[in-house]
């Protein structure tokens, strides 16, 4: 249980909160970079900032904030130039930095034109990712995860606003045994009520929780495992803050799986489901599905309003906003399955006390020859992904990607 004032702490990211002083010191992904094929820009709500990711017209991308300051248009509607945008209101011009070019009109005035200068922040694309930096320089390094850059992948990229806080989200994967009921048992019962009998769900025996150098590793022990067997000994990770890796397809390790909660403000969460599958050596595939991320919106309610259940994370999107907008902690009492929950907790406390310091805290890299390609631990063989890949894409948010069935092909010719 958290006083009112410990549950603030924890899930404020606004600036010059400590929650959000923390997570300026992180790349946060905003957008696909296909978004901005066929449009000059996107608005972005991030850390509590209204922002345009926007290109120029050399195809170079910024993100500034939202308003200009001579009469309060957005550059949502912008007109790009060779160096920045304009304003469609009146013309004023800014580049990526935020600084003012000109200002059509007025006699040019240096001075002027360095006083209206507006926020621009350090964008960055990767594995078909746009990721953007809020925070102080000097600007560290966007770490290169081994899903955003193994080559020759498939890439796919689920998106959803969530109207809730990003740490009840996160919160969900530190928390195994979450999977045995909501994914296994719950989906028993709404099988049994269609009149189908079956047994999905597996009993935790064991868990454990163990820090690393970019967050903490999860593990399980499920009933007729082996202690010898990668869920146990290798498990799989959160990586600090708010990203989670799910574990790998088989020994060759053919699909990156990453959530990525990106806090818009305190009561709302832009989600980003990733995969990158690599295909098996002589796979037939078809060169479009190597040219993009592939993108799609991931429906969790109904026409009538009422939550999707029916995948696996239509299912959590349930658990996260049954929890209401900002979840009172203060009311919680957790339990032996919420040890890891508590352990992240108190490592959020303690990064927050590092940027108080002015130190960088876990996870922050910018020594490049360690940024080369960072690969991740994770279990292989995972309990969702044994069976068919069919199964595993009819339980998840995949069924809905526009390249599903092209994927099945590749997987099961």
């Amino acid at each position: 249980m958290e006083t009112a004032e410990q549950n603030r702490l924890l899930t404020q990211v606004g600036k010059g909160t400590p929650g959000g002083e923390l997570m300026r010191r992180y790349w946060h992904p905003v957008a696909a970079a296909v978004e901005l094929r066929d449009k000059w820009t996107k608005a972005v709500r991030l850390l509590g900032e209204d922002l345009v990711l926007f290109k120029d017209r050399q195809g170079r991308l910024g993100l500034v904030e939202h308003q200009c300051p001579h009469r309060g248009a957005s550059f949502v509607y912008g007109l790009p130039t060779e160096g920045g945008i304009r304003c469609p209101y009146h013309g004023w011009e800014f580049n990526a930095q935020g600084q003012c070019l000109s200002q059509p009109f007025e006699k040019d005035n240096l001075e002027f034109r360095q006083k209206v200068g507006i926020a621009g922040y350090p964008v960055q694309e990767l594995g078909g990712l746009v990721f953007a930096y809020l925070g102080p320089k000097p600007v560290p390094l966007l770490p290169r995860f081994d899903g955003f850059v193994v080559p020759g992948a498939i890439r796919l990229l689920g998106h959803a606003h969530i109207p809730c806080n990003w740490l009840q989200i996160v919160e969900t994967s530190l928390d195994p045994v979450h999977a045995e009921w909501l994914h296994g048992r719950s989906t028993e019962f709404l099988l049994e009520q269609e009149g189908v009998k079956t047994h999905i769900s597996a009993t935790h025996k064991k868990i454990d929780f163990r820090e690393f150098e970019w967050g903490i590793t999860k593990h399980r022990l499920l009933e007729g495992q082996s202690e010898e067997g990668d869920d146990w000994k290798v498990g799989h990770p959160i990586v600090f803050p708010s990203m989670l890796a799910v574990g790998n397809g088989d020994e060759d390790k053919r699909a990156y799986v990453f959530q990525m909660r990106v806090p818009m403000d305190d009561e709302n969460t832009m989600h980003f489901w990733y995969h990158a599958y690599t295909p098996p050596p002589g796979a037939s595939v078809p060169p479009r599905l190597l040219q993009e991320v592939h993108l799609h919106e991931v429906p969790f309610r109904l026409a009538n309003g009422e939550f999707r259940v029916d995948h696996i994370d239509g299912q959590d999107v349930m658990a996260w906003l049954t929890q209401g907008p900002l979840a009172n902690r203060t009311r919680e009492n957790l339990g032996a399955s919420d040890q890891g929950i508590a352990m992240y907790r108190r490592m959020l406390r303690r990064e927050m006390k590092k940027v108080e310091r002015g130190e960088d805290p876990m996870g922050v890299i910018r020594d490049e020859a360690r940024n080369q390609r960072i690969d991740l631990p994770n279990e292989k063989g995972k309990k969702h992904f044994r069976g068919s890949f069919r199964t595993f894409v009819s339980r998840t948010h995949v069924r809905f990607s526009p390249i599903a069935d092209a994927l099945g092909l590749v997987f099961e010719p």
